[in-house]
């Protein structure tokens, strides 16, 4: 089983709270933003904290300074979503204890919300293995990150389940077989689980 972490068990503040004064449309943003060179570089661990606010300063147009897009990008994760620990623990429960179960997370993300986000001792213990874009120097949706999470779990696609929050990662990932689903937050999370027959639907 292997979680996106920001949008699925780790919730995100407003646009309004990384961009400031110059919020972009939610579909328009993340187009940029999964797409932006600087982010990529960043988050797969090829420049600082300072060269990344610089750089997306001038890459989106933004009126602000990079110092503070870098502030406000500290704060941008606002801690686990409510019900977030009780779904892996459930899940936890639900499991064959015969067969055991890997409890990943995948995520583009990088060492100052891994680090430093609320709860952060909470949301590494939730996982028992990590493919962090920072640390492997991979990122989705490329093809590579899924075929490395694959080959370090040493099962076939069709054995991982992947949630993720952006379309175009559930794109990359079902591209090598893994069975991908689009969940935003907990609820629907927790959804796609009960129709895998994972666990129960109910909170």
């Amino acid at each position: 089983m292997v979680f996106d972490m920001g949008g699925v068990l780790v919730e995100l503040g407003p646009l309004t709270s990384l961009l400031g004064d110059d919020p972009l449309p939610p579909d328009q943003f993340w187009a940029s933003w999964l797409a932006s060179p600087t982010v990529r570089d960043f988050e797969m661990g090829g420049c600082t904290v300072e060269e990344f606010g610089e750089r997306l300063v001038v890459e989106l147009g933004l009126s602000t300074s990079g110092a503070s897009l870098v502030e406000r990008f500290g704060s941008w994760p606002l801690g686990l979503f409510p019900g977030a620990r009780q779904l892996i623990d459930d899940l936890r429960s639900s499991a064959d204890p015969h067969r055991g179960l890997e409890i990943a997370v995948l995520s583009n993300t990088n060492a100052l919300h891994w680090d430093n986000q609320p709860e952060h001792h909470v949301v590494k213990s939730l996982f028992t293995r990590r493919y962090l874009s920072f640390e492997i120097g991979l990122a989705k949706p490329d093809r590579a990150i899924f075929e490395h999470v694959l080959e370090d779990l040493a099962v076939k696609p069709g054995q991982v389940v992947f949630l993720d929050d952006n379309q175009i990662n559930v794109d990359g990932a079902r591209a090598v077989g893994i069975d991908a689903v689009l969940a935003r937050g907990v609820g629907e999370a927790r959804t796609a689980l009960a129709e895998r027959n994972l666990l129960d639907g109910s909170a």
